[in-house]
């Protein structure tokens, strides 16, 4: 249907009926799924209000699904960047544990085809897991009021649960080890497809200046160990001074040591090298790979028990229990 202003109206959402009916998501959902711990007027007032406002309930809401039926999609931005292999296997293994099925899809890191998978998954699955740049409005939109849960990511409003990456503290480790290891030229290798900096060199940033450390010293790199070397030479022949990086990630890192091994300069006697995100991948690479880890288990595991929490309205859990933070892990690059 579209509107009169020829833009196709905003769907109704189970927030949109919690609004009318005065009551929380959970109560709908409690509702909805005829569960007896709400009281039958409250029951009620959810269900005017969902007929006068038109909403349609997803699947799972509509007890078309049982719980042994369970659809989750699970979208990835790169299946070929091994960290984001490392979350969906944990997804798929607590997922697996509940019964449920996994619809994976890889977006390819671009704008056009989140949108185009959310459009495509709206009606087949009963909740939507995994990592979005698409504004939340859009994520409203398309997903038309099944469970959300994003993560690695800042939201805004209380559509959504996200999983926050707090890595502040271990980034802060990674720059402390490096200056009292004597260096005091350390670069950076940033993820070059954004149009501002990413929040590892805003981490980055804070933590050198608390060192009285020059944090300009950063260039931008693609997501691939291809992409950390080219960005590394690039460094080095702008700021040949530099005696240690921290990189965006354990892909760029190991382009970086690649690289680093090319140029003649060694590991970590000559160049120090930490990567971000303490993938396994980052322990059989020589010298064994010094990162600032994340529980990638923890991420995927935590990602499916919100989104149980979420379909059956108990207990979602609130903002500081959806937080994974990151640790220095020494290996032997740094």
């Amino acid at each position: 249907m579209v509107s009169s202003s020829g833009t196709e109206p905003r769907r109704i959402t189970i927030h949109d009926v919690a609004r009318s009916a005065g009551v929380s998501r959970q109560t709908v959902s409690r509702a909805l799924n005829d569960k007896d711990e709400i009281d039958g007027s409250t029951k009620q007032r959810v269900l005017d209000a969902a007929r006068e406002l038109g909403y349609r309930p997803s699947r799972f809401a509509r007890g078309l699904v049982r719980q042994d039926t369970t659809t989750i999609g699970l979208v990835i931005p790169d299946l070929l960047n091994p960290f984001f292999t490392e979350v969906a296997a944990a997804a798929l293994e607590a997922a697996r544990a509940r019964g449920w099925h996994v619809v994976v899809y890889d977006t390819a890191d671009r704008a056009e085809e989140e949108l185009g998978t959310l459009q495509v998954i709206a009606s087949q699955v009963d909740a939507v897991v995994g990592y979005f740049s698409c504004s939340e409005d859009d994520l409203e939109r398309f997903t038309r009021g099944a469970p959300v849960v994003l993560i690695g990511r800042e939201h805004h409003t209380a559509r959504f649960s996200s999983i926050r990456i707090d890595g502040e503290e271990g980034v802060h480790a990674a720059v402390a080890h490096l200056v009292a290891r004597g260096h005091r030229r350390i670069g950076m290798l940033d993820h070059d497809g954004r149009a501002e900096p990413s929040i590892r060199r805003e981490w980055f940033t804070k933590a050198a200046a608390a060192y009285g450390i020059d944090a300009g010293l950063a260039v931008g790199a693609e997501q691939s160990a291809d992409g950390g070397g080219a960005a590394l030479q690039a460094l080095l022949t702008a700021h040949p001074d530099v005696t240690a990086v921290f990189t965006f990630n354990d892909i760029i890192a190991i382009g970086a040591l690649r690289e680093a091994r090319r140029l003649g300069r060694s590991v970590p006697r000559d160049l120090a090298v930490i990567g971000f995100d303490g993938l396994q991948l980052g322990t059989l690479v020589e010298p064994p790979l010094s990162s600032v880890a994340l529980d990638t288990r923890k991420l995927g595991a935590l990602a499916i028990d919100q989104a149980a929490r979420l379909l059956t309205g108990v207990n979602p859990l609130g903002a500081d229990d959806l937080v994974v933070r990151a640790e220095l892990r020494l290996g032997g690059s740094a």
